[in-house]
């Protein structure tokens, strides 16, 4: 009972926290004004998407597995790996802790909204935007970049490479990092819809100076494309890589 409800929940809140933390915080770091990092670029942005997520999954992954990432999760749901009923509090603390960490990530680059005046640079520290606005397109390139998480983190955690346990968080955010670098360029590479949805709720919500809308007509594509793209890369690899390989 207590891994069920309790346990698995707080895993995930508090890794999706430290995995947005250390995801927006680098988006904030090189986006703001007058940040020490400013303008340094994707390259600075992907490493620290990669590095925070690998930071989160040490630090959690042994309680819950720290899948941080409600497309990750139906993802498993869909291979038989996690039942349907558990999913719940997986889900539910992946999104409260996205949410924590975007309203952390504000209060840290306190000082730097109102020195900020592109409205939509602030948007893109909380979630993502597409270079191209091209619906269609945009759920193409996020239905393939969670398909390829999906398909890497399976991959990885196989007991035939001996990365479950050390190598293998640092492997999953090597894997982060090359999706960005990537495939990234479109649409920013959502890939998690509590990396997105959570933090844009938190955009909405937050009294940031001089700040846009949240973009709600193009919200729902880094939701449904992960999703979508969860499903895929886990049956995938379940049903096409495994009996080439087992």
């Amino acid at each position: 009972m207590h891994h069920f409800m309790t346990t698995d929940f707080t895993a995930e809140l508090i890794g999706t926290m430290i995995l947005v933390l250390l995801g927006d915080g680098v988006v904030a770091n090189v986006l703001l004004k007058k940040s020490k990092g400013e303008n340094s670029g994707w390259i600075v942005i992907t490493a620290g998407w990669g590095l925070g997520v690998a930071m989160a999954v040490y630090i959690t992954g042994w309680v819950s597995g720290a899948q941080l990432n409600p497309a990750v999760t139906i993802g498993m749901v869909s291979i038989g790996e996690l039942a349907p009923l558990q999913a719940i509090p997986y889900i539910a603390g992946q999104m409260a802790g996205g949410f924590i960490g975007a309203v952390i990530v504000y209060i840290t680059y306190w000082a730097h909204w109102r020195e900020t005046e592109d409205p939509d640079l602030k948007l893109s520290v909380f979630c993502t935007m597409p270079a191209i606005r091209n619906k269609l397109a945009n759920l193409i390139t996020e239905i393939v970049g969670t398909a390829m998480l999906l398909f890497g983190i399976l991959g990885i955690s196989n007991s035939n490479n001996g990365l479950s346990g050390g190598m293998g968080p640092f492997a999953v955010g090597l894997l982060v990092f090359a999706i960005g670098l990537s495939l990234g360029g479109p649409t920013g590479y959502a890939i998690n819809p509590a990396r997105d949805l959570a933090p844009r709720i938190a955009h909405a919500i937050l009294p940031i100076p001089g700040k846009r809308d949240s973009d709600w007509g193009y919200s729902w594509i880094p939701v449904v494309g992960p999703i979508i793209g969860g499903i895929i890369g886990a049956v995938g690899y379940q049903f096409f890589c495994l009996p080439l390989w087992s």
